[in-house]
C-alpha cells in the first residue's frame, strides 16, 4: 500500500517539475532572445544598470530549470536528499517574494519617491553611448503611454539643458519636433501614467501572482509528501 502511494506521488512530482523545468527553458529562451535582439531593452535605472527584462529573464528561468531539475532527478530517484534540497529551495523562493510584497506594500510611499528619482537620473543616459536599451525603452514608454518625462516633460530640459524633449513626447512624430512649442508635445507624466496603467490592470497581476503562489505551494505539497513517502517506505523495507 504504501509502495503504490509512493509511485502515484513519484509520478505526479515528476509531471510538475517536468513542467516546472520546461517553462524555465521557455522564459530563459525569451530572456537571451531579448538579449541577443534588444540590446539592454528596459534598461531604465542609472543605479541598477543590469537590472534589464532580459537579464531578469535568464536568471529567473535559470533559477527555475535548476529548481525543476533537481525536483525530477529527486522523484525518479526517490532520492530524499534531493527532495529536501527541492523543497527548501522552493520554501525559500516563496519566503522571498512574500517579504519582497510586502515590504513592496509597506514601503510604497518611500519606493515611490527613490523611484522617480532613479528614474530621473537615468534620463542623463538618454542617447549616449552603450545606452542603447535605456534609449529605445524611454522612446517605447514615451511613444505608447503619450507620456513625457519622469514627473513633468520639463524633465528633460535638464537632460538638454535648453527648452527641448525627445522626439518621442511629440503629439506628432516628425524628425526634430522636440524642438518645438511645449503645445506640441504630450503632458501627462510617465511615471504616474504607467502607474495607473498598472492599478487599472490590478486585478490580472494578482491572478498571476495567486496562480504562481498556488503552484509553488502545490510543489511544496507534493515534495513534502513523496519525502514523507519515501521515509515510510524505507522504515517498512527495513
Amino acid at each position: 500500500m504504501a509502495r503504490g502511494c509512493l509511485q502515484g506521488v513519484k509520478y505526479l512530482m515528476f509531471a510538475f517539475n517536468l513542467l516546472f523545468w520546461l517553462g524555465g527553458c521557455g522564459v530563459l529562451g525569451v530572456g537571451i532572445w531579448l538579449a541577443a535582439t534588444q540590446g539592454n531593452f528596459a534598461t531604465l535605472s542609472s543605479s541598477f544598470p543590469s537590472l534589464s527584462a532580459a537579464n531578469l529573464l535568464i536568471v529567473t528561468g535559470t533559477f527555475v530549470m535548476a529548481i525543476g531539475f533537481v525536483g525530477c532527478i529527486g522523484a525518479l530517484k526517490e532520492n530524499k536528499c534531493l527532495l529536501l534540497t527541492f523543497f527548501v529551495l522552493l520554501l525559500l523562493v516563496f519566503l522571498l517574494e512574500a517579504t519582497i510584497a510586502v515590504l513592496f506594500f509597506a514601503y510604497s510611499d518611500k519606493i515611490d519617491s527613490y523611484a522617480q528619482q532613479d528614474l530621473k537620473k537615468g534620463l542623463h543616459l538618454y542617447g549616449t553611448q552603450g545606452n542603447v536599451g535605456l534609449t529605445n525603452a524611454w522612446s517605447i514608454i514615451q511613444t505608447d503611454f503619450r507620456c513625457c518625462g519622469v514627473s513633468n516633460y520639463t524633465d528633460w530640459f535638464e537632460v538638454y539643458n535648453a527648452t527641448r524633449v525627445p522626439d518621442s513626447c511629440c503629439l506628432e512624430f516628425s524628425d526634430s519636433c522636440g524642438l518645438h512649442e511645449p503645445g506640441t508635445w504630450w503632458k501627462s507624466p510617465c511615471y504616474e501614467t504607467v502607474k495607473a496603467w498598472l492599478q487599472e490592470n490590478l486585478l490580472a497581476v494578482g491572478i498571476f501572482g495567486l496562480c504562481t503562489a498556488l503552484v509553488q505551494i502545490l510543489g511544496l505539497t507534493f515534495a513534502m509528501t513523496m519525502y514523507c513517502q519515501v521515509v515510510k517506505a524505507d522504515t517498512y523495507c527495513a
